[in-house]
């Protein structure tokens, strides 16, 4: 599962970002700037960087200068400027592509799929993942089992132990998320913004009462949804 490190300041942006790119099943790392990236490249495997150009504290393409010296992960720059001289420049110090904003999440994805395509392209594996999640045309998997639980994406139904369960319409796309997701640890923020959207305006407490309903209507298997102390949540086999 190709990794991308989502380097932006803007907080609305990077959630944004993180929601598309984690629907198209890539993990996502985040980074406000410059200086907090280069200090998760030692410490994480990543794919490729998506560089807003405009930060604090190191901007991108001081970022990608310094990246340059010792890396040659593909980067896409992000920028709010159009000028032609700032894309040459991105690319002359080592940008792979050029972003400007706004853009589409359809843009976004077929630029990362074409840089990863032309890095990697020895790589059949990861060539096949990201086809595989990129590809809009891909059926994605219509039954999930887990343990007794079984749960139905295009009837939206569960059974526990066989027996139908009935779920409510966010309980049902959260326990779905969580699936398609298996294993991954995701924050009360990301599991809001994922599930609710960015226009919701509740508190992350809306899911902490979603969990505890889905656990209690789980039954046995609650257990399955595990609480990370200090980070969130994610989904487990237990048997």
């Amino acid at each position: 599962m190709p990794t991308i490190l989502i380097v932006e300041d803007e907080r609305t942006m990077q959630r944004l970002l993180t929601l598309h790119l984690t629907k198209e099943g890539f993990e996502t790392i985040t980074a406000d700037h410059g200086e907090e990236a280069m200090s998760l490249l030692s410490s994480h495997q990543i794919d490729l960087a998506v560089v807003d150009v405009m930060m604090p504290v190191m901007d991108g393409f001081d970022f990608v200068k310094k990246l340059r010296e010792s890396s040659t992960l593909p980067v896409i720059f992000l920028t709010a400027r159009s000028d032609e001289k700032d894309r040459i420049e991105g690319l002359m110090l080592g940008g792979d592509d050029y972003l400007s904003k706004p853009f589409s999440k359809g843009e976004l994805l077929a630029r990362i799929q074409a840089v990863l395509r032309r890095t990697y392209q020895t790589n059949r594996n990861l060539i096949h993942h990201i086809g595989k999640h990129i590809d809009q045309h891909i059926d994605k998997p219509e039954i999930f089992s887990l343990d007794g639980i079984q749960l139905n994406r295009k009837a939206r139904s569960m059974k526990v132990d066989q027996v139908p369960i009935s779920l409510t319409v966010k309980e049902f796309d959260l326990l779905l998320f969580l699936f398609e997701h298996q294993g991954q640890v995701f924050t009360r923020e990301h599991l809001l913004t994922s599930v609710w959207g960015l226009d919701y305006e509740g508190t992350e407490r809306t899911v902490d009462t979603h969990i505890k309903t889905l656990r209690m209507k789980l039954k046995p298997y609650g257990n399955v949804i595990q609480t990370v102390w200090g980070i969130g949540y994610k989904l487990v086999d237990i048997e």
